[in-house]
């Protein structure tokens, strides 16, 4: 056991030690909260204060505020699960770049010792970094006002943030034992940076593209963990609008907003519960985990 936490270790160091590379694994987490300074929190504001109908002298303007910060935590969570793992699993690449992975393999530690401390590695890194921009989420949330998140919905968070890692880092090792060089997984880091905040309906609600797309993208587990995010931060906040309205709307406004930033994701016709997601996030994550394995093992033979 202990060659596998001193290789875990190692590769935790290399991704820590690297302040850039721990940098532009948030860069798309950052790109997306200058965003919505400058653009999005208008525009999501004025979708939720547009959808009262009447409601305006009843919901509290901080209430549609801290509703509009919540979707943007949640966002920045969702686009971190993506980033951070991807990061630190570039570790994999370098090794085999530098034919440290040769050395690695020469050594009497089995090989699905050795896949699975990159794995972990990666899964222990993505949470810290993941927990430590939650945490501070949290605590802007509640200087700026009252979020209405109870301490089970906080821990529910951070669990969450555990899930979402976990299976992100087993579905992008899969990717990155395929390329072969540093400059490959780059350009690839490029255009999932990119295409990550579109895709877990970040930048544009989901409910906004057409049924297909929409099916499209909630196959990918992050859409799902972000719809969880928004599930589990917004939850209270939601309950507490609906509250103060007093049963005028039936629930339709609050119905629309969830149905409106996709609070279940939606694939092929069906919506999926928190429930229903958890268990369609584990098994793509134990597919994942063994396909690397066997992918890791295959290229080992091959040398």
């Amino acid at each position: 056991m202990k060659d596998f936490i001193g290789f875990t270790r190692r590769n935790m160091l290399i991704y820590f030690k690297d302040f850039l590379a721990v940098l532009f694994s948030l860069l798309t987490s950052i790109i997306f909260f200058l965003l919505y300074i400058l653009f999005l929190k208008g525009t999501f504001v004025d979708a939720l204060t547009g959808s009262m109908k009447g409601l305006e002298n009843i919901v509290s303007a901080n209430d549609i505020d801290m509703f509009a910060n919540g979707i943007l935590l949640s966002g920045i969570l969702g686009s971190a699960i993506i980033t951070v793992p991807y990061t630190c699993l570039q570790t994999i690449v370098k090794d085999k770049e530098a034919g440290v992975d040769s050395d690695i393999c020469a050594t009497p530690m089995k090989r699905w010792k050795i896949v699975l401390s990159y794995f972990t590695a990666s899964s222990i890194c993505a949470f810290i970094i993941t927990s430590l921009i939650l945490t501070a989420g949290l605590a802007v949330l509640s200087f700026m006002g009252d979020p209405h998140i109870s301490a089970g919905s906080v821990l529910a968070a951070y669990g969450t943030v555990l899930l979402g890692c976990v299976s992100s880092t087993a579905l992008f090792m899969v990717l990155m034992l395929m390329f072969k060089s540093s400059s490959t997984s780059t350009a690839f880091f490029g255009i999932l940076s990119a295409a990550a905040g579109f895709i877990i309906g970040a930048y544009i609600p989901l409910s906004q593209f057409s049924d297909g797309v929409q099916s499209f993208c909630n196959l990918f587990p992050a859409c799902h963990i972000t719809s969880m995010f928004r599930n589990v931060l917004l939850s209270g906040l939601a309950e507490n609008i609906d509250s103060s309205i007093g049963g005028l709307d039936n629930g339709a406004f609050i119905a629309a907003m969830k149905e409106t930033f996709s609070f279940n994701a939606k694939s092929f016709g069906y919506s999926f519960g928190n429930s229903a997601s958890v268990m369609y996030i584990c098994i793509i994550a134990l597919i994942c985990v063994a396909a690397m394995t066997v992918v890791y093992n295959k290229t080992y033979k091959r040398r």
